[in-house]
Order: structure tokens, then sequence, then C-alpha cells
């Protein structure tokens, strides 16, 4: 495919309204750790090197540029300090934040940013766009728990907000930070033959995180809100990037809020990392509404990531065009299922519409028609093709095995990979030495040439998060598991469990078999929530009633200072932070002997 990089259309909205740069790409915490390298990206300039695919280095020199930027008067966004935007948005006393970030480090360095220009204003209220840690995480390095209980700043989300973001990074959280650690090239260098971006961002933050609970919730299209004389009109988008999302607009000032539904990129149906499913029909007919609603209300349109788009032709078409590649990949491949295709034949089958291909903006640079193609057959017909033949198949490890015993032995195997790569078939070598691997770990020549092939296949990726988990894979056969660089979850966050959630996530930590004899009863006495439940634990479950009656063998009285550190499983921190224990402790000791938390840094390139 020819690429159109005549168009620089793209490079002058993303430099337009520039109005500071900070002194230094580099964030750290209090303990002068590095938390945000922005400047470790300066090598994205001229011409794309040989290891990094032209468009995709077209896409991260873009995303890397950082800086405060007018995007209308009144509304001002600072890019490239986090894998997302925080914007700020003016009223009569001081100013609205919206989505702040990862990281409090990140989000109170924007902050700084913003005043050094725009004055010492105070923060008169906080929007939350969806229920990603992107766009919450810093928000104590904007405000305080203190500003909001007293009333003084709204803390403003979608229906649903707090429950869908503490349990995306609660329940499966360990795995999905470990498999995001692949997905935006945490352990990578940031050179050209390493971590250049991820797409829709160049990589996350791994600063503290922190998470502030609404005040006030968006539960309808239409609604309007004011806040600190700043009017506002929202329009609901569950289940489209975010299980809880929100559109808004700013009618006085004719500019749009697109929350994550409409960026620069491809977007996932199906992030790598692992998530429920997306629903690319939902999100094609909220776009759709967005159009009818505020498109011709609206002069700019901006988003949680990326550079705003200026002019309300150009926002019909950047609007008409995204949501028209989300219904495309979603109606072609359930006329495909419908044919009898797997996900995995449909992924090879599909070409998106020429319009669609000469637009830079749906370019797969985060998501890709191929995994979104397979989200979608996931979505409606699960993991099993309907072939029995696949129906029972073994285990990664023990078929790799067998397929490398029927080709001769791994010797053999990595001969005819090599010739392979050699020919250029690098699908097919990666795909044969990922059975050498699993049938020997330590087969040093299988290894090698499988890192070598998946760096090849790296270096060709217009999809940043596809280089960045074949180069983290390379990165791992030779030099080791790098873990978990950084994790979304924090004990702030946890603080904010609802007793059920926090309950479930509990049960989801329950060893079966080492817990079959257990018989234990607790009462749990949650004061900030004003909620008394009953728990047991029989036959390897954990249970729990609201209000349940029985005998129990201990009552723990549990403030929301002390949940977090008994989520986190440090009882003695807890007590120090309020925990009460009335009765026989040891019923608590035995509930907690048969937890097993995930493990941070299980394997992935190998068993």
């Amino acid at each position: 495919m020819t690429f159109p990089f005549e168009d620089r259309q793209d490079f002058a909205d993303a430099d337009r309204g520039l109005l500071a740069t900070p002194d230094s790409g580099v964030v750290e915490n209090e303990r002068g750790a590095v938390v945000w390298d922005g400047d470790a990206y300066a090598f994205l300039s001229g011409e794309a090197a040989d290891s990094v695919n032209p468009s995709l280095w077209r896409q991260s020199s873009l995303v890397a540029k950082r800086g405060l930027f007018e995007v209308v008067d009144g509304i001002y966004q600072v890019r490239g300090l986090d894998l997302s935007n925080v914007s700020f948005v003016e009223g009569d006393t001081g100013v609205i934040v919206v989505d702040p970030l990862i990281s409090v480090e990140t989000a109170a360095a924007a902050l700084r940013l913003y005043r050094s220009v725009r004055g010492d204003r105070p923060v008169t209220a906080v929007i939350y766009t969806h229920s990603h840690v992107d766009h919450f995480g810093g928000v104590k390095g904007v405000i305080s728990q203190e500003d909001v209980d007293s009333g003084r700043v709204p803390v403003i989300a979608p229906e649903g907000f707090l429950r869908h973001a503490i349990a995306e990074n609660v329940y499966a959280g360990t795995a999905m930070a470990r498999r995001a650690g692949y997905m935006y090239g945490a352990a990578l260098p940031r050179d050209v033959r390493g971590g250049v971006g991820a797409g829709l961002g160049q990589t996350t933050s791994t600063g503290t995180v922190s998470v502030i609970a609404p005040t006030v919730e968006i539960s309808r299209t239409g609604q309007e809100l004011t806040v600190d004389g700043v009017r506002m009109v929202f329009q609901m988008a569950p289940g489209t990037e975010a299980p809880a999302e929100m559109h808004f607009l700013f009618p006085d000032r004719r500019a749009l809020c697109m929350a994550e539904n409409a960026t620069h990129t491809l977007h996932n149906l199906l992030t790598l990392r692992g998530a429920l499913v997306r629903d690319p029909h939902a999100w094609a007919r909220y776009l759709t509404e967005a159009i009818e609603m505020f498109a011709g209300q609206a002069d700019v349109v901006f988003a949680s990531h990326h550079w705003p788009t200026w002019g309300a032709d150009n926002i019909v078409e950047f609007l008409s065009l995204q949501r028209d590649l989300y219904a495309y990949q979603h109606d072609q491949t359930v006329r495909l299922i419908n044919k009898g295709y797997t996900g995995t034949e449909i992924a090879e089958m599909i070409e998106v519409p020429p319009a669609l291909r000469k637009a830079w903006h749906t370019h797969g640079y985060y998501g890709s028609i191929s995994h979104n193609v397979k989200a979608v057959y996931q979505r409606y017909m699960g993991w099993y093709d309907g072939n029995p033949a696949r129906l029972w198949q073994h285990p990664p490890q023990e078929a790799a095995r067998r397929y490398v015993d029927f080709m001769g032995g791994a010797d053999a195997v990595v001969d005819k990979a090599r010739r392979c790569a050699d020919e250029g078939d690098l699908r097919w070598a990666a795909q044969v030495l990922d059975h050498v691997v699993f049938a020997d770990p330590d087969h040093k020549d299988g290894r090698a040439l499988l890192a070598d092939v998946l760096e090849k296949l790296g270096f060709g990726c217009e999809n940043g998060t596809w280089r960045n988990s074949y180069l983290s894979g390379a990165m791992e056969l030779r030099e080791g598991n790098f873990g978990t660089p950084a994790a979304s979850s924090s004990p702030d966050m946890l603080a904010q469990l609802p007793p059920e959630m926090f309950f479930d996530a509990l049960a989801v930590q329950v060893d079966g078999p080492k817990a079959w004899n257990a018989d234990v009863a607790i009462r749990w006495r949650f004061p900030d929530h004003d909620l008394t439940f009953r728990t047991t634990l029989r036959n390897g479950v954990f249970a729990y009633v609201r209000d349940g009656q029985g005998e129990v063998r201990l009552t723990l009285t549990v403030p929301r200072a002390a949940l977090g550190q008994l989520a986190m499983g440090d009882v003695e921190a807890a007590a120090a932070a309020g925990l009460t224990m009335d009765g026989d402790q040891d019923a608590l000791r035995q509930l907690m002997a048969v937890l097993d938390p995930g493990d941070p840094d299980f394997n992935i390139i190998e068993p």
C-alpha cells in the first residue's frame, strides 16, 4: 500500500496552539525515581529508521510532541506527559480538569505547566470521561480527598464508573498488568530498535495511581450540567471503548470532547493486555448519535489522546470515517461468520474500503483489523470454532512436545525454521519455533532464532502494540523475564472497593483445593458504607450475604482507611489503619492462609 506521506495536516494540527513546553520531559516521584521520560523519544525526527515501519514512525513522531496547547479560547490540553492527555477548561473562578492522566506525579506536572502560562487558578471540578486508569489515576495530583469531602470540588463521571474502574484493575488486574508490559513495551529501550510508542500514546507512566470516587454521576444522554459557569451537555456511550464512557459538548466554547471513542488511530475491540470484548456495533451507533447531536454545534473536536480536529466539515468527516471503521469491522465479520468462516480466517480476508485506507486516523497503530476481527468473532461465537478436532486440544507445552517430536526433534525444527526465516516466511518460523521453546525452553538455538524472528516481525509492524509485544518477547528470550514494570492497582484504589467487590476480589484468590476442608464464618461491618455482611468459606468457595444471619467465629469492623491494606493482604497495616477484630482472630488467619494472589512475573514467551 502507498501511504500519503505528502499529507502534513496532522503535523500542523498537532503543533497548533502550542503555548509552552516543559523544561524537561522527565517526571520523577518524591523518591527521585523516574516515572515518565518523554526525553527518551527525542530520536523520533527525520526519516524513519530501517527498523521501524515508516507509518508507525510518523504516528510516534506526532504522539511524542509535548507541551501545553490551546484547543480554543478557554480550553487547553497538556499532551506528551503520559499515555493520555489532560484537558483544562477555564471557568468563572478556576479550572475544570478533564482526565488527570495515570499517575499523581505526571498529573501534578501537567497542572504546573498549565499554571505557568495561565496563572494559579484553583481546580473547581474534575471530570473522568471513562473508567480506564489513564483517565483518573493521577487525580490526587490535581486535587485532594479533602477538596472533595468538603464539597469544594465535584468529581463528575459516567454512571457505573467506579464499579468498572475497580473491577478491571482488581479481578484480573495481575494478569492484565503483566501482559500490558508487553503491549506498551514497558521494559524496552527507547531507541530505533526498541520502543518507539504504542500508537495511542508513547507508553504508560509508572508513578502513583490514585482514585477519588465521583460525587456527580451522569446517567442520561442530553443531561446538562453547569460547573463554575461552564455549561456542558452529555452523551452516554457505555460499552464502547470502556464499559462506562461519555462524550460532552461545551456549547459556549463550540468544543466537543469525544473521550476515547474517536482518536487518530483504529482503536482496540480487545486489547492485547486483555479485557472484555468491546461492542463495535454500539460504538458506531454512538458515533452516529454524536454527529447528529453535536457536529453542527462544534468548531473543534478533541479527545483524551492525540490532537484535535478543527472545522465543521472536518469534524463531520472525521467522526463519520471513525464510525464507518467500527461499523465495517462489525458488519463484515458477522457476515462472514454466517458464511462459516472462523475468526482467524476472517482476519486474513477483510480489507477496509479505500476511503478508510487513505485516512491516516483509521490506521491500526493501536488496535488492528487482524485482532479486532478475532475479537468480534469471540464476542459472538466464543473460543470454539465448531471443529470438534479442536474441541479438546492439548495445552501449549504438551502440544509443543508432540509437534516437535512429529517434526523430527528440536534441532531439525530449528534448521527448517531458519530456512523459512531466510526466505521471509517469518510468521511460520515464529509459529514453529514457539513449539521448540515450549517443548525445550533451554534449547539455545531455538530461543535465539525465535528472538531474531520476533524482532524482525516487530520492526515491520505498523501497529505500535504489536511491535512492542514482538520486541518484548524477543527481549525475554534473550535476557529473561522482566516481570511487571508497572501495576495499575494500589491501596488507594483498593480502598474505594464497595464491600461486594472486595469480597469478589477475595473469592477469585481462594485456592480451592487448599480450602476444601475449611469452615469459616465471619461477620464484616463497614461503617463508612453502613453495611454488614456474613461470609462463609466452605467447600473451597467464599460466599457473602448482606445482613446474613447465623453464628460467626469473628466480627471485623473495616473502615475505608483499612480496606485497601486488607485487600493487599497486609493485616497488620489494616489494623494500624483502624481494623478491629472481636472474637477468634484465627478465623481471619485461616481465610488469609488459603488466598493465592496472582503472580505478576508469570511466563509468557516460554512455559
